[in-house]
């Protein structure tokens, strides 16, 4: 078939699609983004992965006329399907809440980092020097939906008033964690899972444990601020580092979240360098 000929049929396949076909098709699009959006914010994201290998295991005994196997899958399919249902229940119910809730206004939001560091670190220091503890998560690449189905929903932008507000002491909200996410105060009062590891500093109370906890478990960035001595902590990888100023704090934060925009940064500044370098002794010569 040359390009003509698969031109035609392209042209001739598109001149059958009807209005009903296309709304077909919009709604599937629309159920599976809300489905991998699902799957996305939850751990169940690697529950997916392991029923695509069942499938696909499925498929291959089909095509290899497998009968046992066939019929455990099937079988399997048949029953599983309905446990899901019943297990994730009150994810689902979620979801189709958020379906009926959700805004167009939420799509194509910018994320302006520097803004929203700077006022974290602005407020962190006022709570270091109260000594207010606090508890902030920087959601990165890993979503912690796990863990924001307790919290309260603020989803509001970021100053450092707010989260000054929402760790005043006696407050509803103080004693959770605040998530950010998409450069968005995204909740507050949400729990995290404490870190079970033997090595931490037995001085260190809950907040320390549960920053490492989420920080063992995803690859989001903690602060930690004590209110025995409002000594600044971060969470990362697992690891807990401690005596951090503000200045320290919000270069720390710009080093994990822009190791790429540094980096070529540094590429760029070294390029013009060397170019002007070249400039001059062209210019000598």
């Amino acid at each position: 078939m040359n390009i003509k000929e698969l031109w035609t049929y392209v042209i001739n396949q598109l001149s059958t699609v009807e209005l009903t076909d296309i709304i077909d098709i919009l709604i599937v699009t629309f159920i599976l983004y809300y489905a991998y959006k699902f799957m996305r914010d939850r751990r169940a994201g690697k529950l997916s992965i392991g029923i695509l290998i069942i499938v696909g295991v499925l498929i291959a005994s089909n095509l290899l006329k497998l009968g046992a196997v066939k019929f455990l899958l099937e079988n399997f399919f048949q029953v599983g399907l309905i446990a899901l249902i019943i297990v994730f229940q009150p994810e689902l119910r979620s979801m189709l809440e958020k379906i009926g809730n959700s805004s167009l206004k939420n799509f194509n939001r910018s994320n302006d980092t520097e803004v929203y560091v700077t006022e974290v670190c602005n407020a962190v220091e006022t709570l270091s020097k109260d000594k207010t503890g606090a508890l902030i998560v920087i959601e990165r690449n890993t979503k912690l939906g796990d863990h924001t189905r307790v919290g309260t929903v603020l989803d509001a932008d970021i100053s450092s008033s707010l989260i000054n507000t929402i760790f005043f002491p006696n407050t509803p909200l103080h004693d959770g964690a605040v998530i950010i996410r998409d450069g968005r105060l995204y909740m507050a009062g949400c729990f995290l899972p404490l870190s079970q590891t033997s090595e931490i500093n037995k001085n260190l109370g809950t907040r320390h444990r549960a920053a490492l906890g989420v920080s063992e478990n995803s690859d989001a960035l903690v602060i930690i601020v004590s209110e025995e001595t409002g000594t600044i902590s971060v969470a990362f990888d697992g690891i807990l580092r401690r005596g951090f100023t503000k200045k320290t704090l919000e270069t720390y934060i710009y080093g994990v979240l822009h190791k790429e925009r540094t980096v070529s940064s540094i590429a760029k500044k070294g390029e013009r360098f060397f170019s002007k370098k070249g400039g001059e002794n062209d210019g000598e010569k």
